[in-house]
């Protein structure tokens, strides 16, 4: 069997395998937005045509364990029509 050509450090792809920012920065950053300022993008998002996740109270009162739950945007709100 033949050996294929080697590689020269021209053409290196990068496989993407680690972050290159902090984790704690990423964090950081975050959890410094506003709960209005994550709203109001899930709704704009909404308003594209997205369906994002958004996080509800659990409707299962038995559930104690599942405080809140995470659901699809159109599962809970319906249509866009409503909004």
């Amino acid at each position: 069997m033949g050996k294929g050509k080697k590689s020269n450090g021209k053409n290196y792809t990068s496989k993407e395998e680690r972050n290159s920012v902090s984790r704690p920065l990423v964090k950081a950053v975050r959890s410094d937005r506003a709960p209005l300022e994550v709203m109001l993008n899930k709704l704009s998002a909404w308003k594209k045509g997205q369906n994002p996740w958004i996080t509800v109270t659990n409707p299962n009162s038995l559930e104690t364990n599942r405080r809140f739950i995470k659901v699809r945007a159109r599962q809970e709100w319906k249509s866009r029509g409503s909004l």
